[in-house]
């Protein structure tokens, strides 16, 4: 077992930074080019699959070393509708009254490669549940900028926690990138994040 020690991440999220960084991994960002196009033909959770592959794959396009480089992506799913990141505040209203008082779906995938290795792929899906919320708190966090770069208009490691009744599954996921599911990809390529002790 090897232990990784860096990545790099093809994303420009500081959610996903500051959770790969909290593994103790040394994080160099190189942001994808990818664009996320809409896809109506295929279900959220696919969608959300393909963005993670083709940014692996345009990240991995302009590498030249061994370094894991890490994609992902997060989609918010309701009734089967993929819900991205709103694209002004007016479209962070819509989506926000859509999640209000119900349960919707967040589908995070993930792509990882190193040489010599194929890519690996995995998604995780977490059900989450609004409390239902009025029109002036709508409005006011549409307007507190938080929604803008995040799918479904919201982020629950933020102010927006306080639309979150309960979830079930993964917090992590929710938050834009399994933890737990990356570490143990990890394990199946031959990865440790700790060195093992001398015996």
């Amino acid at each position: 077992m090897n232990r990784l020690a860096r990545v790099i991440l093809a994303s420009a999220s500081p959610r996903r930074l500051e959770l790969l960084r909290s593994l103790g991994l040394e994080v160099r960002v190189a942001p994808s080019a990818y664009a996320e196009p809409a896809n109506p033909l295929k279900s959220p959770r696919e969608l959300a699959q393909i963005h993670a592959r083709e940014k692996l794959l345009d990240v991995l396009a302009t590498q030249n070393g061994e370094d894991l480089v890490v994609a992902a992506d997060t989609i918010v799913d309701v009734d089967g509708i993929a819900y991205g990141k709103p694209r002004d505040p007016d479209d962070a209203v819509r989506m926000l009254r859509e999640l209000s008082g119900r349960d919707h779906i967040v589908h995070t995938a993930f792509a990882i490669s190193v040489r010599p290795h194929p890519i690996f792929e995995a998604c995780e899906s977490t059900t989450v549940r609004f409390f239902e919320l009025d029109e002036d708190e709508i409005q006011t966090y549409a307007q507190s900028g938080e929604p803008m770069d995040k799918a479904g208009g919201y982020g629950i490691q933020g102010i927006g926690a306080g639309l979150v009744e309960r979830i079930d599954g993964d917090f992590y996921t929710v938050m834009g990138f399994p933890l737990g599911r990356f570490v143990r990809s990890l394990r199946g390529l031959g990865f440790s994040l700790v060195m093992p002790k001398n015996t």
